[in-house]
């Protein structure tokens, strides 16, 4: 990884504001972006029913966010599934990716905010523990240019909640992880973007989100604006959950 990174001459800025944006936007998918959280949860609980076992809803959620081989091992030892872990992970793969091929199912905001930001000239990045034929799915799904660089869950060596995805993310872009904002729905992708040294917006989605004081929070992408993004980045929070 680069100790040094580089730096733009013309660093865009926030029309409204005046004030800088960040070096760049790191993006998680899954329950950030897009809603395929229910997607995951129907694919886990196939396999569990198939192997005689019972799946709640409560242990779905446990795997929200998770390295896909770590969750494959929760399938094993809490569902009953007698696969392999790797073709434990094919499996949920192929049935998310057939349903995101039937519906992209976009969060509210998603594509307005990723549009905005394309237009400004700031780099994303999709940082996500789905494996790379998930990612390419929704690059190909929004303009070309969208993301200036994708990091998947099966082309790292440790998965959130570990920072080594953002971390890989901001060298692929050449800037400093502590330069980007980030944003997340999980626990394990909150604690990943917030040990990579970036700003950090929780989205509510299936999980409830810690309150922190070094926290944004928001319902979904709707709110988000470049003015918001560059506040973020400028070490602003943010809470639109206070009273929800």
């Amino acid at each position: 990884m680069p100790s040094s990174f580089s730096q733009q001459t013309c660093a865009p800025v926030d029309p409204v504001s005046g004030r800088a944006l960040p070096a760049a936007v790191l993006w998680d998918m899954d329950g950030t972006l897009i809603d395929t959280e229910p997607y995951w949860i129907a694919a886990e609980t196939a396999l569990v029913v198939e192997s005689g076992g019972t799946w709640t809803h409560e242990d779905a959620l446990s795997l929200v966010g998770s390295d896909l081989l770590a969750a494959a091992r929760v399938l094993q030892e809490r569902g009953g599934v007698r696969l392999e872990r790797a073709e434990i992970v094919e499996r949920l793969v192929a049935s998310v990716s057939d349903e995101m091929s039937r519906e992209m199912p976009w969060r509210p905001g998603a594509r307005e905010v990723l549009e905005r930001l394309r237009e400004a000239g700031v780099p994303c990045a999709l940082v996500t523990m789905s494996y790379q034929v998930l990612g390419e799915r929704l690059v190909a799904a929004v303009p070309a240019g969208t993301f200036a660089a994708v990091v998947t869950g099966d082309q790292v060596t440790r998965g959130k909640p570990d920072p080594e995805p953002y971390l890989v993310a901001a060298a692929r872009l050449g800037v400093d992880p502590a330069s980007c904002v980030a944003f997340e729905d999980s626990p394990p992708g909150l604690a990943s973007a917030t040990a990579s040294g970036a700003r950090v917006v929780g989205v509510q989605s299936v999980l409830p989100l810690p309150q922190r004081a070094d926290l944004s929070r928001v319902p979904n992408l709707e709110p988000v604006d470049l003015s918001m993004i560059a506040a973020v980045a400028a070490g602003e929070t943010f809470d639109l959950l206070a009273d929800g």
